[in-house]
């Protein structure tokens, strides 16, 4: 790779990385209030991508101009966001409260997480066909600026500027206002929450739909960058999980640091190592972090972040 070619990679690396970021967070935030990891946000991010499909290839026009495509984001995050949120929703009601109110052990947990995701991905599967579709593309690829050489399109500028509003605008979230107090007291010790007053259910449930909102708006902005299928979200939800373990899971900074970072990776070891290293890095990335930082590059839960 010559040094000149370093911007054509580093562009849709950050890209990479600021959706890998946004799924990151929804493993982040389950996992800080409830200690436990979410298998099946994979499919809540799948779920926002085909829940975008189906409406924009409704109300997709031919021609769109600059105003109607704008339109069209705006609805896709709107429709994306609420399936996500839904969905994560009714997981926790159905698939983890019952199991937190008989107080199970944390294997039954993992193993409900597991088969609502796989029951969820057949769904898709027999819901939508096995075979990779692509949703309406509103800009078609259209070039907006270039640096040094390196074209920039609208869609990139679209997903990293979602992205960069999202994680900041979760960030204030959580450190300052009531419900990220909520979270944040659930996070760091539930029992004495519930103690001072904590609607305990309540946290943990806008917790997921806060959770769920994000990916499945990161899956409308995947599906736009990429073709949806049935499985599309167990490799993007396999390797934003690391990103949250790298960053630190359980703290939501850190959870943006370790998603750019394997965004970052993954997209330089394609010319370095040859496409069939990408994923094989990235994880090499987090098998090298964990030997020297166990607890994650920034290493703090959720209730001490702040």
């Amino acid at each position: 790779m010559q040094p000149d070619e370093i911007l054509d990679y580093l562009i849709p690396g950050i890209m990479l990385g600021a959706l890998y970021a946004v799924i990151a967070i929804g493993y982040t935030l389950v996992y800080g209030v409830l200690q436990l990891i979410n298998f099946a946000h994979s499919e809540v991010f799948m779920v926002g991508a085909y829940a975008s499909l189906m409406v924009l290839t409704a109300i997709d026009p031919s021609n769109p101009t600059v105003l109607v495509s704008v339109g069209l984001v705006f609805v896709g995050f709107a429709v994306s966001g609420t399936a996500g949120a839904a969905t994560a929703y009714t997981l926790e009601k159905v698939a983890y409260r019952p199991l937190r109110r008989r107080n199970a052990p944390r294997l039954a947990f993992l193993i409900s997480a597991i088969g609502a995701s796989y029951f969820l991905q057949n769904l898709a599967g027999k819901l939508f066909g096995r075979d990779a579709r692509a949703l309406p593309e509103p800009f078609h690829n259209k070039k907006v600026f270039s640096v040094f050489g390196t074209q920039v399109t609208v869609l990139q500028l679209l997903i990293v500027g979602t992205a960069l509003v999202m994680m900041v605008g979760l960030d204030h979230l959580v450190n300052r206002t009531k419900l990220g107090s909520g979270i944040r007291a659930v996070a760091q010790d539930a029992e004495t929450a519930g103690l001072m007053g904590v609607d305990i259910d309540k946290v943990i449930s806008r917790t997921f739909i806060v959770g769920g909102f994000m990916g499945g708006i990161a899956g409308f902005l995947f599906g736009l960058h990429l073709q949806l299928s049935f499985t599309m979200g167990f490799l993007p939800g396999i390797t934003a999980f690391a990103a949250a373990v790298v960053g630190g899971i359980g703290n939501i900074r850190g959870a943006m640091m370790g998603g750019m970072l394997l965004g970052i990776v993954e997209s330089f070891s394609s010319p370095i190592f040859g496409e069939e290293w990408r994923y094989v890095s990235a994880f090499a990335v987090l098998v090298l972090v964990l030997m020297f930082r166990p607890t994650g590059i920034l290493g703090e839960r959720l209730g001490r972040s702040a």
